[in-house]
């Protein structure tokens, strides 16, 4: 299968999303879907919706682990949190992007421990993880692949990670530590669990077939080993998920990100 990746950058993804809103019944076009499915129509009132779209197959989740700078002294997300908590809007909290993941998780911690920081935003992940090195900001909920070069350089250091269970993945990446290594943060006296959706959509009406052909691509790619690879690099949360699954979970995720949204003034008014 030979494909054209056409990068439609707009809107936090809004543009990408019309595009094929529009392109109703077209079996040739896919959509690579992160939770901005959710976000973006719920902080700009863009008009599109998962219901507009047909669920094909969460490919994967993508963890957000709490980081750092290593030369603080924390080491457990209560420490830290318990000098945020001491002065209210001092401490600066590093994300891509507004009133998206990497806030909602900040608005979340929040929430659950009545602490205040000042968010800041970036473009990128990249950018997040290069401020935090440099002391710009206090802290980041990055996705591991974005901070893992600073993990093992030895500048960042992991506090915890916003998942159920720590990860799978247990090859050493600094000299004493794994993905592994990571606590949860439930376990480490914060509970708040978040995970991104990587998922693939197709436009609305298409027919079974059609379906049954990119879910039988999508299967295949999983069991390459280039995708392996990819997956222990990122660190992913490997839950893979079809049919009335994956619809289940896309509905059940769109309430969980209208409840957090809305606890924290993020709805389009």
């Amino acid at each position: 299968t030979s494909m054209v990746v056409i990068s439609k950058k707009g809107g936090s993804g809004a543009e990408g999303f019309l595009y094929v809103k529009n392109a109703k019944a077209d079996p040739h076009k896919i959509i690579i879907t992160l939770s901005n499915l959710f976000t973006t129509p719920l902080a700009t009132g863009s008009p599109f919706s998962w219901k507009d779209y047909t669920p094909i197959a969460m490919m994967a989740l993508d963890e957000f682990v709490f980081w750092v700078n290593s030369a603080t002294p924390y080491t457990t997300p209560v420490q830290y949190l318990a000098d945020v908590r001491k002065e209210p809007g001092k401490f600066k909290m590093g994300g891509t992007g507004s009133k998206q993941e990497d806030q909602i998780i900040t608005a979340a911690i929040e929430q659950r421990t009545g602490v205040k920081f000042t968010y800041i935003p970036y473009h990128g992940g990249g950018t997040v993880a290069v401020q935090l090195v440099g002391k710009h900001i206090d802290s980041s909920v990055n996705n591991p692949i974005e901070a893992v070069a600073h993990w093992r350089g030895g500048k960042l250091r992991p506090l915890c990670v916003f998942d159920a269970q720590r990860m799978p993945y247990n090859d050493k990446m600094t000299a004493d530590m794994s993905w592994h290594d990571i606590p949860t943060c439930k376990e480490s006296g914060l509970d708040v669990h978040y995970l991104m959706l990587r998922g693939i959509f197709m436009a609305g009406g298409v027919t079974q077939d059609q379906v049954d052909y990119y879910l039988n691509v999508l299967r295949k790619v999983r069991e390459t080993p280039e995708w392996a690879t990819l997956m222990n690099k990122g660190a992913f949360n490997q839950t893979s998920i079809e049919g009335k699954e994956y619809r289940d979970w896309v509905a059940a995720a769109e309430q969980e990100h209208v409840k957090l949204m809305k606890a924290a003034g993020f709805l389009h008014k």
